[in-house]
């Protein structure tokens, strides 16, 4: 039995991860924690998704619920609770009042699902996965940030777009903070196995406009329909399914450093690691060039700060 609880399930984030993660067939239980004032709401998410399921011969439970004993054995607890960041936020903005949220449900966690692997998606996600490292008291193997895996994502679907080729030919990864200071490795940004720098002599491609394009996408999105929905769900749900299937695949999530990439230490960046039904089985060495370090350290400065300055709120707290 495959179990995974979702608090903050009767957010936009927290119901699509969850009929995602049910309609992939990977997992037996999904438990749709809420507040008490919001768990009709979260039965009636669970109804209409029964309703949907049931067309694709899928079997799951979910289970609605607003007490935390609930959540007790399950693999993964994904924590999406917290403000959602408007247009013209960015996602330090939400710092202080998402981390009091999210401490509180670490300390849960650490009650009710001790051996359970912490999944963070509330932001600013680099920040909160600290937060939920120093309030869980778990190994930081076991608390994890879902970082930078949708900027990636979106980097290689516009880089698909724009040269027009299959987006399985592409692979690059973006690093660093889930936010304004990403970090494109375009230094070894592979096409079709060609390196970008010499594959984009050969077309008529942007670069620049590229990374300005990422780093704008979800202010984008969301000055267009309100909030991001599908691609943080899509990508918060293949994060758990690599986990609970043991698929050790490199994904680039949010990890607390301590001295592993560039000798960055005492702070939660998204770096590639490889993912296992244990959590991070190893984070995984990268060569950068002299301005991606530079930029990488300029993150991790910043993170670092605010990191800091929440910590030291919740101590006077």
């Amino acid at each position: 039995m495959v179990k995974v609880s979702i608090l903050g399930s009767t957010g936009v984030i927290g119901k699509n991860v969850a009929f995602t993660l049910a309609r992939a067939d990977t997992v037996d239980e999904i438990v749709l924690y809420a507040r008490p004032q919001s768990v009709d709401k979260a039965k009636g998410e669970t109804f209409d998704m029964y309703d949907a399921l049931a067309a694709e011969d899928i079997d799951c439970d979910l289970i609605p619920t607003s007490d935390f004993n609930d959540i007790a054995d399950s693999a993964i607890v994904l924590i999406t609770a917290g403000i959602p960041r408007q247009e013209g936020m960015n996602r330090r903005d939400l710092a202080i009042p998402n981390a009091k949220i999210v401490m509180e449900y670490a300390k849960q966690i650490a009650n009710h699902a001790p051996n359970s692997i912490i999944l963070v998606a509330t932001n600013p996600v680099d920040v909160m996965t600290t937060v939920a490292l120093k309030y869980s008291g778990f190994d930081k193997r076991r608390v994890i940030g879902i970082g930078n895996h949708l900027d990636s994502l979106r980097l290689k679907t516009y880089m698909s777009r724009q040269i027009n080729i299959n987006s399985s030919e592409v692979h690059t990864r973006v690093i660093g903070e889930h936010g304004d200071h990403m970090v494109p490795l375009l230094s070894s940004t592979t096409i079709g196995g060609i390196p970008l720098k010499y594959f984009i002599k050969e077309v008529d491609f942007d670069v620049m406009r590229l990374i300005n394009r990422l780093k704008n996408a979800g202010n984008t999105i969301i000055s267009k329909k309100g909030a991001t929905e599908y691609g943080p769900s899509y990508a918060i749900s293949n994060l758990i399914s690599t986990i609970i299937t043991d698929s050790h695949k490199i994904l680039t999530v949010s990890t607390y450093l301590e001295g592993e990439i560039e000798d960055v230490s005492d702070v939660s960046l998204g770096v590639p690691v490889v993912l296992s039904k244990k959590g991070i089985a190893m984070v995984v060495p990268i060569h950068m060039n002299s301005y991606e370090k530079e930029k990488f350290y300029e993150a991790a400065d910043i993170v670092k700060e605010t990191t800091n300055e929440v910590l030291s709120d919740l101590n006077e707290d």
